[in-house]
Protein backbone atom coordinates (compact mmCIF):
# COMPACT_ATOMS: atom_id res chain seq x y z
CA UNK A 1 0.00 0.00 0.00
CA UNK A 2 2.84 2.37 0.82
CA UNK A 3 4.42 1.71 -2.55
CA UNK A 4 1.20 2.63 -4.40
CA UNK A 5 0.84 5.84 -2.39
CA UNK A 6 4.45 6.83 -3.05
CA UNK A 7 4.05 6.18 -6.77
CA UNK A 8 0.88 8.28 -6.89
CA UNK A 9 2.65 11.19 -5.22
CA UNK A 10 5.46 11.06 -7.78
CA UNK A 11 3.01 10.77 -10.66
CA UNK A 12 1.03 13.75 -9.39
CA UNK A 13 4.20 15.84 -9.46
CA UNK A 14 4.97 14.93 -13.08
CA UNK A 15 3.96 17.53 -15.68
CA UNK A 16 1.14 16.73 -18.06
CA UNK A 17 2.10 15.82 -21.62
CA UNK A 18 1.02 19.22 -22.95
CA UNK A 19 3.17 21.24 -20.53
CA UNK A 20 5.53 23.27 -22.75
CA UNK A 21 9.20 24.11 -22.76
CA UNK A 22 9.58 27.87 -22.40
CA UNK A 23 12.47 29.53 -24.25
CA UNK A 24 13.41 33.09 -23.36
CA UNK A 25 15.72 35.58 -25.08
CA UNK A 26 15.91 39.30 -25.71
CA UNK A 27 15.17 38.62 -29.38
CA UNK A 28 15.43 35.92 -32.02
CA UNK A 29 18.83 34.51 -31.01
CA UNK A 30 17.41 31.72 -28.89
CA UNK A 31 16.35 29.96 -32.09
CA UNK A 32 19.94 28.68 -32.28
CA UNK A 33 19.25 26.78 -29.05
CA UNK A 34 15.68 25.84 -29.93
CA UNK A 35 16.76 24.03 -33.11
CA UNK A 36 19.01 21.67 -31.10
CA UNK A 37 16.29 20.97 -28.54
CA UNK A 38 13.67 20.36 -31.22
CA UNK A 39 16.00 17.89 -32.94
CA UNK A 40 16.19 15.92 -29.68
CA UNK A 41 12.56 16.39 -28.55
CA UNK A 42 10.51 16.87 -31.72
CA UNK A 43 7.08 16.61 -30.05
CA UNK A 44 7.79 19.00 -27.18
CA UNK A 45 5.28 21.89 -27.04
CA UNK A 46 7.19 25.17 -27.37
CA UNK A 47 6.66 28.70 -26.09
CA UNK A 48 9.29 31.13 -27.34
CA UNK A 49 9.36 34.50 -25.59
CA UNK A 50 11.35 37.47 -26.93
CA UNK A 51 11.80 40.62 -24.87
CA UNK A 52 11.84 43.01 -27.81
CA UNK A 53 10.76 45.89 -25.59
CA UNK A 54 14.25 45.83 -24.04
CA UNK A 55 16.39 44.32 -26.81
CA UNK A 56 19.42 44.38 -26.97
CA UNK A 57 20.31 43.35 -23.43
CA UNK A 58 23.99 44.05 -24.03
CA UNK A 59 23.39 47.80 -23.69
CA UNK A 60 21.33 47.48 -20.48
CA UNK A 61 22.70 47.84 -16.95
CA UNK A 62 23.23 44.77 -14.79
CA UNK A 63 20.72 46.01 -12.24
CA UNK A 64 18.02 46.45 -14.89
CA UNK A 65 18.51 42.95 -16.28
CA UNK A 66 18.67 41.40 -12.80
CA UNK A 67 15.27 42.91 -12.00
CA UNK A 68 13.58 42.60 -15.38
CA UNK A 69 14.30 38.98 -16.33
CA UNK A 70 12.91 37.28 -13.19
CA UNK A 71 9.81 39.49 -13.32
CA UNK A 72 9.11 38.66 -16.97
CA UNK A 73 9.71 34.95 -16.47
CA UNK A 74 7.37 34.98 -13.49
CA UNK A 75 4.60 36.40 -15.68
CA UNK A 76 5.34 33.94 -18.47
CA UNK A 77 5.37 30.98 -16.07
CA UNK A 78 2.02 32.05 -14.64
CA UNK A 79 0.46 32.33 -18.11
CA UNK A 80 1.90 29.22 -19.82
CA UNK A 81 2.71 26.82 -16.93
CA UNK A 82 5.92 25.42 -18.47
CA UNK A 83 7.57 22.22 -17.25
CA UNK A 84 11.00 23.80 -17.74
CA UNK A 85 12.48 27.19 -18.70
CA UNK A 86 15.47 27.67 -20.99
CA UNK A 87 17.05 31.11 -20.76
CA UNK A 88 18.57 31.17 -24.24
CA UNK A 89 20.51 34.38 -23.67
CA UNK A 90 24.08 34.56 -22.38
CA UNK A 91 23.75 38.11 -21.08
CA UNK A 92 20.59 37.35 -19.11
CA UNK A 93 22.16 34.20 -17.64
CA UNK A 94 25.49 35.67 -16.60
CA UNK A 95 23.59 38.40 -14.72
CA UNK A 96 20.19 37.05 -13.67
CA UNK A 97 20.24 33.23 -13.65
CA UNK A 98 20.60 32.93 -9.87
CA UNK A 99 17.80 35.48 -9.36
CA UNK A 100 15.46 33.52 -11.63
CA UNK A 101 16.18 30.23 -9.90
CA UNK A 102 15.56 31.82 -6.52
CA UNK A 103 12.26 33.32 -7.66
CA UNK A 104 10.70 30.37 -9.53
CA UNK A 105 9.92 26.83 -8.45
CA UNK A 106 10.53 25.49 -11.98
CA UNK A 107 13.69 23.89 -13.40
CA UNK A 108 15.71 26.54 -15.24
CA UNK A 109 18.45 25.79 -17.77
CA UNK A 110 20.89 28.59 -18.46
CA UNK A 111 23.19 29.53 -21.33
CA UNK A 112 26.77 30.52 -20.59
CA UNK A 113 29.82 30.96 -22.84
CA UNK A 114 31.19 27.56 -23.90
CA UNK A 115 34.66 28.08 -22.44
CA UNK A 116 35.06 24.50 -21.20
CA UNK A 117 34.53 22.78 -24.59
CA UNK A 118 36.55 25.48 -26.34
CA UNK A 119 39.48 24.85 -24.01
CA UNK A 120 39.25 21.14 -24.81
CA UNK A 121 39.20 21.82 -28.56
CA UNK A 122 41.95 24.43 -28.96
CA UNK A 123 45.38 23.35 -30.18
CA UNK A 124 47.07 26.74 -29.99
CA UNK A 125 45.82 27.67 -26.52
CA UNK A 126 44.38 30.94 -27.86
CA UNK A 127 40.58 31.16 -27.66
CA UNK A 128 38.33 33.99 -28.75
CA UNK A 129 35.07 34.97 -27.08
CA UNK A 130 32.56 37.01 -29.03
CA UNK A 131 29.66 38.28 -26.93
CA UNK A 132 27.77 41.34 -25.93
CA UNK A 133 29.61 44.02 -24.00
CA UNK A 134 27.64 43.04 -20.91
CA UNK A 135 28.52 39.34 -21.17
CA UNK A 136 32.26 39.59 -21.72
CA UNK A 137 32.84 41.79 -18.66
CA UNK A 138 31.00 39.56 -16.18
CA UNK A 139 32.76 37.96 -13.20
CA UNK A 140 30.94 34.75 -14.19
CA UNK A 141 33.09 34.64 -17.34
CA UNK A 142 36.22 35.31 -15.27
CA UNK A 143 35.34 32.29 -13.15
CA UNK A 144 34.73 30.07 -16.18
CA UNK A 145 38.13 31.07 -17.51
CA UNK A 146 39.78 30.33 -14.16
CA UNK A 147 38.07 26.96 -13.91
CA UNK A 148 38.58 25.66 -17.46
CA UNK A 149 41.14 27.80 -19.33
CA UNK A 150 43.50 29.11 -16.68
CA UNK A 151 46.63 28.34 -18.69
CA UNK A 152 45.25 29.63 -21.97
CA UNK A 153 44.74 33.05 -23.49
CA UNK A 154 41.09 34.10 -23.74
CA UNK A 155 40.57 37.06 -26.06
CA UNK A 156 37.27 38.83 -25.48
CA UNK A 157 35.47 41.17 -27.84
CA UNK A 158 32.07 42.80 -27.59
CA UNK A 159 30.29 42.64 -30.95
CA UNK A 160 26.86 44.25 -30.64
CA UNK A 161 26.64 44.70 -34.42
CA UNK A 162 26.28 40.92 -34.77
CA UNK A 163 23.04 40.96 -32.76
CA UNK A 164 21.40 43.34 -35.20
CA UNK A 165 22.88 41.50 -38.19
CA UNK A 166 21.39 38.19 -37.00
CA UNK A 167 18.02 39.83 -36.47
CA UNK A 168 18.17 41.27 -39.98
CA UNK A 169 19.15 37.91 -41.48
CA UNK A 170 16.09 36.24 -39.98
CA UNK A 171 13.91 38.99 -41.41
CA UNK A 172 15.24 37.96 -44.82
CA UNK A 173 17.63 40.90 -45.21
CA UNK A 174 21.19 40.69 -46.51
CA UNK A 175 24.04 40.60 -44.00
CA UNK A 176 26.84 43.13 -44.47
CA UNK A 177 30.05 41.01 -44.53
CA UNK A 178 32.01 43.92 -43.04
CA UNK A 179 30.12 43.45 -39.77
CA UNK A 180 31.43 39.90 -39.38
CA UNK A 181 34.91 40.93 -40.52
CA UNK A 182 35.03 43.65 -37.85
CA UNK A 183 34.00 41.18 -35.14
CA UNK A 184 36.79 38.75 -36.11
CA UNK A 185 39.31 41.58 -36.38
CA UNK A 186 38.36 42.64 -32.85
CA UNK A 187 39.80 39.33 -31.66
CA UNK A 188 42.70 38.90 -34.06
CA UNK A 189 44.10 42.38 -33.45
CA UNK A 190 44.64 41.59 -29.78
CA UNK A 191 47.92 40.16 -28.48
CA UNK A 192 48.39 36.57 -29.71
CA UNK A 193 45.36 36.99 -31.94
CA UNK A 194 47.28 35.61 -34.91
CA UNK A 195 47.28 32.21 -33.12
CA UNK A 196 43.52 32.16 -32.59
CA UNK A 197 42.05 28.78 -33.57
CA UNK A 198 38.69 28.57 -31.71
CA UNK A 199 36.01 31.25 -31.30
CA UNK A 200 33.24 30.91 -28.73
CA UNK A 201 29.96 32.37 -29.93
CA UNK A 202 28.96 33.79 -26.58
CA UNK A 203 25.60 35.20 -27.63
CA UNK A 204 22.80 33.00 -28.91
CA UNK A 205 22.30 35.36 -31.85
CA UNK A 206 25.80 34.66 -33.15
CA UNK A 207 25.42 31.00 -34.28
CA UNK A 208 22.78 32.29 -36.70
CA UNK A 209 25.70 34.03 -38.46
CA UNK A 210 28.23 31.20 -38.22
CA UNK A 211 28.54 30.78 -41.98
CA UNK A 212 29.27 34.50 -42.41
CA UNK A 213 31.75 34.52 -39.51
CA UNK A 214 33.52 31.43 -40.87
CA UNK A 215 33.94 33.22 -44.20
CA UNK A 216 35.63 36.08 -42.34
CA UNK A 217 37.92 33.70 -40.41
CA UNK A 218 39.04 30.79 -42.59
CA UNK A 219 40.68 27.99 -40.63
CA UNK A 220 39.13 29.04 -37.33
CA UNK A 221 36.65 26.78 -35.54
CA UNK A 222 33.47 27.98 -33.87
CA UNK A 223 31.68 26.61 -30.83
CA UNK A 224 28.57 27.47 -28.84
CA UNK A 225 26.65 25.95 -25.96
CA UNK A 226 23.47 24.82 -27.73
CA UNK A 227 24.30 21.10 -27.91
CA UNK A 228 25.05 21.00 -24.19
CA UNK A 229 21.81 22.80 -23.41
CA UNK A 230 19.84 20.25 -25.45
CA UNK A 231 21.49 17.41 -23.54
CA UNK A 232 20.63 19.07 -20.24
CA UNK A 233 16.99 19.58 -21.23
CA UNK A 234 16.73 15.92 -22.25
CA UNK A 235 18.23 14.84 -18.94
CA UNK A 236 15.88 16.98 -16.85
CA UNK A 237 12.80 15.78 -18.73
CA UNK A 238 13.81 12.13 -18.98
CA UNK A 239 10.83 9.85 -18.42
CA UNK A 240 8.27 12.63 -18.78
CA UNK A 241 5.30 12.33 -21.13
CA UNK A 242 5.06 14.27 -24.39
CA UNK A 243 2.22 14.68 -26.90
CA UNK A 244 1.99 12.08 -29.67
CA UNK A 245 1.81 14.72 -32.37
CA UNK A 246 3.57 18.03 -32.90
CA UNK A 247 1.47 21.05 -31.97
CA UNK A 248 1.95 24.63 -33.21
CA UNK A 249 4.32 26.61 -31.05
CA UNK A 250 3.67 30.10 -29.71
CA UNK A 251 5.89 33.15 -30.22
CA UNK A 252 5.42 35.72 -27.46
CA UNK A 253 6.85 39.23 -27.58
CA UNK A 254 6.97 42.15 -25.18
CA UNK A 255 7.19 44.40 -28.21
CA UNK A 256 4.92 45.22 -31.10
CA UNK A 257 3.15 42.27 -32.72
CA UNK A 258 3.31 43.81 -36.18
CA UNK A 259 7.09 44.09 -35.92
CA UNK A 260 7.36 40.49 -34.70
CA UNK A 261 5.52 39.22 -37.75
CA UNK A 262 8.45 40.32 -39.91
CA UNK A 263 10.13 37.15 -38.65
CA UNK A 264 7.23 34.92 -39.65
CA UNK A 265 9.07 33.03 -42.39
CA UNK A 266 11.94 32.12 -40.05
CA UNK A 267 9.64 31.27 -37.15
CA UNK A 268 7.56 28.95 -39.33
CA UNK A 269 10.63 26.76 -39.81
CA UNK A 270 10.62 26.23 -36.04
CA UNK A 271 6.85 25.55 -35.98
CA UNK A 272 6.20 28.82 -34.12
CA UNK A 273 2.91 29.62 -35.79
CA UNK A 274 0.92 31.62 -33.21
CA UNK A 275 1.81 35.16 -32.13
CA UNK A 276 0.94 36.66 -28.75
CA UNK A 277 1.96 39.74 -26.80
CA UNK A 278 2.97 39.79 -23.15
Amino acid sequence: MRRVTAFKMIADLSPCADAPLLFFDSGIGGLSVLRKVQAALPFAPIIYAADYAAMPYGTRSESEIAARVPALLGRLAERYRPRLIIIACNTACTIALSHVRAALNIPVVGTVPAIKPAAAATKSGVIGLLGTAATIRQAYVDQLQADFAANMRLLRHGAPELVHAAEAKLRGEAVDPNICARAIDGLKQQRDGENLDIVILGCTHFPLLQAELAHAAPGVGFIDGSAGIARRVCHLTEGQKWPRVRSPGIFVTTGDLTSAQRYQAALTIFNLLRFERL
